[in-house]
């Protein structure tokens, strides 16, 4: 409901009869909160997940080294905990993963407000970036190897190149597509360059944006792995592959269930970011 209705809407139901008043706004209340209906239905599908996944482990339809048992995972869990392991491993994971976003998303969004504001730069730029973007992950491993060794900046890197193009490919199409109607207003009112830029066409192209920086956080954890198997001692990454190499499968459902929490987690915030940014600036 607007600003406008909201008055008008008000003296409809003031000059309505009590009881015919009371019935209007009880229709409008909903028997069960929004939020909950999305707390609940969000979480009836992981549920049934753990229950079907505790079914087929009573019912033995799987062996303890193809599937173990939720409990089994958890004891996983708690066993690394008690050893002082696995909150060393969420940690380092994820500020490999927010470091390498921030420097990969920060440079995604300025060469692609670059390219998305100046057709010369898109053609300087684009082709061989688009060819850059076709590289898998893993080749990129033994040149970071060869060139940064195996310390933390080419797990950084690795994890930088993997948020980067997300959010330049969005912000560069969004700011190409800006209408031009819009920013010629934005002229005629003598707004230009950076001003331009921050009231006109950042503002219009706000939710690509954010999108965009939401799939470079996603990709950031995909690419975690992947960064990890660079001579990694530490991390989830390394628990998976160690947890492999030993035959630990509980330990390998544990790393992936808790990549799962991780990446929805840090989304969740971003979610958050996005609803601020929109208000503050649309």
């Amino acid at each position: 409901m607007t600003d406008r209705t909201a008055p008008a809407r008000a003296r409809v139901l003031a000059a309505m009869p009590l009881t015919r008043r009371r019935a209007v706004e009880t229709r409008r209340r909903p028997l069960i909160p929004r939020r909950l209906v999305r707390i609940v239905g969000g979480a009836a599908l992981p549920f049934a997940i753990l229950a079907a996944w505790q079914l087929t482990t009573s019912l033995r339809l799987f062996t303890i080294a193809q599937l173990p048992s939720p409990w089994m995972v958890l004891g996983a869990g708690v066993e690394l905990i008690q050893r002082g392991l696995l909150g060393q491993y969420v940690a380092i994971s994820s500020q490999r993963v927010l470091v390498g976003f921030a420097v990969g998303a920060s440079l995604g969004l300025a060469l692609g407000a670059t390219t998305g504001l100046a057709r010369a730069w898109d053609v300087f730029f684009g082709s061989t970036l688009g060819a850059i973007r076709a590289v898998p992950s893993l080749a990129w491993v033994p040149l970071l190897i060869l060139w940064l060794k195996i310390g933390e900046e080419s797990k950084i890197t690795l994890i930088a190149i993997g948020a980067f193009f997300p959010v330049y490919t969005t912000v560069s199409a969004a700011l190409r597509h800006v209408d031009r109607q819009l920013v010629e207003a934005g002229r005629a009112f003598g707004l230009h360059g950076a001003r331009l830029f921050t009231t006109v066409q950042l503002p219009a192209v706000l939710p690509s944006v954010i999108s965009g920086l939401r799939l470079a956080l996603a990709q950031s954890w995909l690419f975690l792995v992947a960064a990890e198997l660079i001579a990694s001692s530490t991390g989830l990454g390394f628990l998976l592959v160690d947890s492999q190499n030993n035959g630990r499968v509980d330990r390998i459902l544990l790393a992936i269930i808790l990549l799962a929490v991780l990446g929805k987690t840090t989304d969740a915030l971003l979610g958050v970011f996005e609803k601020w940014a929109i208000r503050r600036w649309t």
